[in-house]
């Protein structure tokens, strides 16, 4: 892909999210949407391999699928109350249409199907876009919208996605459905927060992208996509490696890393909410992504590699580390201190 066409694809993906989070009619919000599909499937098929192109179609079906509920949604909405300002969504039929859509643009559990497939036929960089910046137009309109939806049926599905997330990620040995599984997993605990406390799920979307970003990056300069290539790299540059095992503690929600962070304040407000039981529920599912997280971590650094005649050693190499993901791995890992800071702004 030339460098041209990768910069309008690019500005068109920035264009469409901006439009799609600073507008307030639905009509805006939609293209905005459309606007993002078509930026972003030249990028998850440029490769042209069968399994790309394969990943472009499903993600185009679902996308166009859940595009077509989102304005369905607006116009069953304006029908009955004239309205279609994003925030005046009132009919309780228009918001399950619209929770459906959304979580069909996100991959929340029982739409999530498509997620890890794209995720694992895309290169690294278009999977890092795929798992961060086309998740944060959806999230926008759950949160302007969030105070008319139905409050048990985010949280049944949060808590199905934090179980199905974990659940369906022990069995996996391909990096890029493990990281899509974890995203499914971190979905479901921004989503039985947002009728209570939105600007929460916005915190916890900021640190996963942090994380999400670190991680990606990190194996895209390892040029890792299984995890018995992973088990080779920590030769090449054990500094990384050794960062990159913090980080993905870190998504694991371990104290004293960030992660931690938007698991505590989550907790702390379903407890406020005296939602006990699905505060306990989702604390206890986590531990699933806890565990394949500490196994890629310890593939990463604390597995030596089969010695056989044919097993050749890879040279370490004195390349520098990108300042991108050493600023982002840094972030990852010690934000917990300004959490008092970041407590009294939310």
């Amino acid at each position: 892909m030339t460098p041209q066409a990768k910069l309008i694809f690019t500005t068109s993906l920035l264009l469409g999210t901006t439009i799609t989070i600073s507008s307030n009619h639905w009509i805006m919000a939609w293209a905005g949407l459309e606007i993002n599909t078509l930026a972003i499937l030249p990028l998850i098929s440029k490769s042209h391999h069968p399994r790309a192109i394969e990943a472009a179609t499903k993600y185009f079906l679902t996308q166009a699928a859940a595009s077509t509920l989102v304005l369905f949604s607006s116009m069953t909405n304006a029908w009955h109350t004239g309205q279609w300002d994003i925030t005046q969504l009132t009919h309780p039929t228009s918001c399950l249409i619209l929770t459906s859509a959304i979580a069909m643009k996100l991959g929340l559990v029982p739409f999530h199907f498509w997620f890890p497939e794209v995720l694992q036929g895309s290169p690294l960089t278009t999977g890092l876009l795929l798992s961060t910046v086309m998740k944060f137009p959806p999230i926008t309109l759950f949160f302007m919208t969030s105070p008319s939806l139905n409050q048990t049926l985010l949280v049944l599905m949060a808590i199905l996605s934090a179980a199905l997330g974990g659940w369906m990620g022990l069995n996996q040995t391909q990096i890029r459905k493990i990281l899509a599984f974890s995203s499914i997993s971190h979905l479901g605990w921004m989503t039985i927060i947002i009728s209570y406390s939105p600007k929460l799920t916005l915190l916890n979307f900021y640190l996963y992208t942090l994380m999400t970003a670190a991680v990606f990056l990190t194996l895209n300069s390892f040029k890792t996509l299984k995890l018995s290539t992973l088990m080779t790299t920590w030769t090449k540059t054990p500094a990384l490696s050794a960062m990159l095992f913090l980080t993905l503690l870190s998504l694991a929600g371990l104290p004293p890393l960030t992660g931690f962070l938007p698991k505590w304040l989550i907790i702390q407000e379903l407890t406020k909410q005296d939602m006990i039981t699905a505060a306990v529920t989702i604390s206890m599912l986590s531990l699933l992504g806890l565990f394949f997280y500490l196994r890629l971590a310890y593939c990463a650094t604390i597995t030596l590699p089969p010695h056989t005649t044919n097993h050749m050693k890879q040279w370490r190499t004195n390349k520098p580390v990108s300042a991108m993901i050493a600023i982002l791995i840094t972030m990852s890992t010690m934000l917990l201190p300004i959490s008092p800071m970041i407590s009294t702004i939310i």
